[in-house]
């Protein structure tokens, strides 16, 4: 049992994106017949192998002896189910194995945050109440074109079990997985009652899957695609969904990179009473878009699409709508997001769902400043707020671009075109900020950027609130990150990316070991750290004696030598992420580990010193970790030399379904 007590804990991820309401699930039943060992009996009547013979007499002095236990656990079961956090029900699980037993049954939402880290079916054993499935993949990496796009991650084994296992399942959430049409299609024709998919970063299916889900579940949702790739087969997948009125509250297919068929758009707008969350892809002009807004004032959020007139509105010199009224009439729209393609002049528009808007993203909208004021000075109630485009950038100081889900925080997402200056600004106003993300416009590393200590100064000088900042840039100094260490207490996440590998204090000319101390000596809070610059050992001697709450770490062109490594391997009692690239470690800072990649999620290596020896030193030594070696195309399978490591913990041992690339060391 002592496995199975920790299939949930090879998924545990960070609280900080709340788990789905297990309240949503329907309760189980007290009225349930149960053996004399506590076991529950199925409705068939049938009795499991510890169950007592119907020949066997039961004495009145045994059934009273079982009998407390038997009602302790039917409550416990019933207190278990307002049970929400994730880490909550793992250490209720391993009280003992009545609660071990309760808590499985009650468990609706499982998550595994690595497909490969237990199988399905060990899943399908332990839990079998689920109406929620949230599945990680591909390592983040992925993301950024530093692991191969085959590599794995594929759906389709989960679909097969989770199709038998659970008949009732009604909410899939999949990152970064492969998914075909056929496993779309099976998802859809195996669950009646199926209500909710998200699709984040994944890849493999088409619009051809899209039709099976659009005309199969009658019951749906929620039909989110985020940041997907979606293979165009001609297929019109909008027009598939149910005749009458609908079910959906938000239809998110931004990412969609293919014309659609408005009418079949707005005519399941239009019978969509519920629907509150709409976000379009760029095919989607601003006249069709006034179009749709008639049709369903009700949203609260809206993905605008192509901001713009089309090329035959264009040609034809139609008489433009009145896009003014069709926002004024929008009273319940709160997020604004889109802009593709911005013709500037239709800003306008939005200006009387301004005072309203809590969130604003201009991510994708090339404007200036001059043009952003008249729209910023009337969100009073603005909380977050996005601006820019953001570049594709080397992996080492950040995850998702995109924000899922963010409560009660604020927050910010800049080019560095708004400079020193803009972020002064921010700091003067935005006494409420608590997540601040900074991208650069030009991701060279010998171009001169922005901004720079001036701008983290101010920031942390104006917004003590702050919690969570990422920041590029091409200068900093230590006595701009000590401030924020002082003056922002509060920090959970600090992310600071000095383009340009091993740059020093830019006015003393030192490494930043020094900001970095302070970051996790002062900051108490802090959980997630990425470090750049130059840095030597000393500074991975303070995360090491400091940042004990520290769970992921992303380091780059740093440390002197494997001692780094090892310091932090040996005093970060919670660390569960360790990416590392282009920095001085070796086979023996590799060693040093061996006390805690069992309570680790992950480790990734690339571009450092590692040997297939040491490598294959920890496989042997770990026989429940999973070592991959992941080689380029032009390298030899022979070579000692390791480009690239990929460990995670593994109930199941190696996967089936490594590529030829992929060396799994046992």
């Amino acid at each position: 049992m002592r496995q199975d007590l920790t299939v949930q804990q090879m998924s545990e991820d960070d609280d900080r994106s709340p788990p789905l309401d297990l309240r949503c699930g329907a309760a189980p039943s007290i009225n349930r017949a149960r053996n004399c060992s506590g076991e529950a009996v199925s409705g068939s009547g049938s009795s499991t192998s510890s169950s007592i013979p119907a020949s066997v007499p039961v004495t009145v002095t045994e059934y009273q002896s079982q009998y407390p236990d038997q009602v302790l656990e039917i409550v416990l079961e019933n207190v278990l189910q307002f049970l929400t956090s994730r880490r909550d029900r793992n250490a209720a699980s391993l009280v003992c194995k009545s609660w071990w037993r309760a808590e499985a049954l009650t468990r609706s939402e499982l998550f595994i945050g690595n497909c490969y880290a237990v199988s399905p079916d060990r899943a399908r054993g332990r839990f079998r109440r689920v109406r929620s499935v949230v599945l990680k993949g591909k390592p983040r990496f992925a993301d950024f074109n530093l692991m191969p796009p085959d590599w794995g991650a594929h759906f389709g084994p989960w679909v097969c079990v989770l199709a038998n296992a659970y008949p009732w399942l009604e909410k899939v959430y999949l990152k970064r997985m492969s998914i075909t049409d056929d496993d779309l299609a099976l998802l859809a024709e195996s669950f009646s009652g199926f209500k909710e998919l998200t699709l984040v970063c994944c890849e493999g299916f088409g619009t051809c899957g899209l039709a099976f889900i659009a005309s199969k579940c009658r019951q749906l949702r929620v039909l989110d695609l985020i940041e997907t790739e979606v293979t165009d087969d001609e297929v019109d997948w909008i027009s598939l969904f149910p005749e009458g009125e609908t079910c959906l509250e938000s239809l998110i297919f931004d990412c969609v990179d293919c014309a659609i068929n408005f009418e079949a758009l707005e005519k399941l707008v239009a019978r969509s009473p519920f629907l509150r969350k709409l976000r379009l892809n760029r095919h989607v002009s601003i006249r069709q878009l006034y179009r749709l807004m008639v049709r369903a004032p009700q949203l609260t959020h809206l993905g605008t699409g192509k901001y713009g007139p089309s090329e035959v509105a264009q040609r034809q010199g139609d008489t433009e709508p009145d896009y003014i009224a069709a926002f004024a009439a929008c009273k319940s729209l709160v997020c604004l997001s889109g802009f593709r393609e911005i013709t500037p002049d239709y800003l306008s528009a939005i200006y009387p769902v301004c005072a309203n808007l809590t969130s604003l993203n201009f991510s994708y909208a090339t404007i200036t400043a001059d043009q952003l004021k008249p729209v910023i000075c009337n969100c009073h109630k603005l909380q977050i707020f996005w601006v820019g485009v953001p570049c594709v950038i080397d992996y080492q100081c950040f995850e998702e671009i995109w924000v899922l889900k963010l409560i009660l925080a604020v927050i910010m997402q800049a080019l560095d075109s708004i400079c020193d200056e803009g972020l002064q600004a921010v700091a003067a106003t935005c006494k409420e900020l608590r997540e601040l993300r900074v991208f650069p416009m030009n991701a060279q590393e010998d171009v001169e950027g922005p901004v720079s200590e001036v701008g983290l100064q101010a920031i942390s000088e104006g917004c003590r609130k702050l919690q969570s900042i990422l920041y590029f840039c091409q200068r900093m100094t230590n006595a701009a990150v000590i401030a924020m260490s002082s003056n922002c207490l509060e920090l959970e996440v600090f992310r600071l990316c000095i383009m340009g590998r091993h740059r020093p204090d830019h006015a003393t000319g030192e490494p930043m070991d020094e900001g970095f101390g302070a970051i996790v000596r002062n900051c108490r809070k802090l959980t997630r750290l990425a470090v750049s610059g130059l840095l030597t050992d000393r500074a991975f001697g303070y995360i090491g004696k400091y940042g004990k709450l520290i769970r992921t770490l992303s380091v780059a062109f740093a440390g002197d030598s494997d001692m780094g490594l090892k310091y932090v391997l040996e005093g970060c009692p919670k660390l569960q992420k360790l990416e590392i690239r282009d920095s001085p470690f070796g086979d023996a800072a590799l060693r040093s580990g061996l006390h805690h990649y069992y309570n680790m999620r992950f480790l990734w290596m690339s571009s450092c010193r590692l040997t297939r020896q040491g490598c294959q030193e920890i496989a042997q030594a770990m026989p429940r970790l999973v070592v991959e070696v992941i080689r380029s195309d032009d390298e030899e399978e022979t070579d000692n030399y390791v480009e690239t490591l990929y460990m995670y913990r593994s109930l199941e041992g190696p996967r089936h379904d490594a590529p030829k690339f992929v060396t799994i060391l046992r």
